[in-house]
């Protein structure tokens, strides 16, 4: 198999990778909303209109396999991992009440679930961006 076949097969499977961290954070997100009956919270729901989009753009850069798909979703990501450590610094208090965005309806410091003592749903929501970020920066560094 020559290199660039190699190259362009793990490229490939790179983006899948990408591709099934957002398709299992999405379905996450879903059961939690409809099957578990957890309300989202404001910051939920921005960080689903960055992470939702994402399951459709990498989707269609995988057949065929486009370098581009990158520039689209790397962007997404960058805006949807920023959302989230504003929302873990909300839910760790660490930002105060006065400018934090969930006046009314569900807090964003409701605690659906905790594992082992720290996994929480926004954190949950800020390692799906964070490793999507790292693999889409590895796919961009390769080409």
């Amino acid at each position: 198999m020559p290199q660039s076949d190699q190259t362009s097969n793990s490229n490939w499977t790179i983006l899948f990778i990408c591709w099934v961290i957002v398709g299992v954070s999405t379905i996450g997100s879903i059961f939690f909303s409809f099957v578990m009956e957890f309300a989202p919270c404001v910051l939920c729901w921005y960080q689903r209109i960055f992470l939702f989009p994402l399951v459709i753009i990498l989707a269609i850069g995988l057949f065929p396999f486009d370098k581009n798909v990158v520039k689209y979703a790397l962007p997404l990501a960058i805006a949807g991992w920023l959302t989230s450590l504003y929302h873990n610094l909300v839910y760790a208090k660490i930002i105060p009440e006065s400018i934090q965005p969930c006046t009314q309806g569900v807090s964003c410091t409701e605690e659906y679930i905790n594992l082992f003592g720290f996994l929480s749903i926004p954190m949950l929501a800020l390692l799906s961006f964070s490793i999507i970020i790292v693999f889409l920066v590895i796919l961009k560094k390769r080409m």
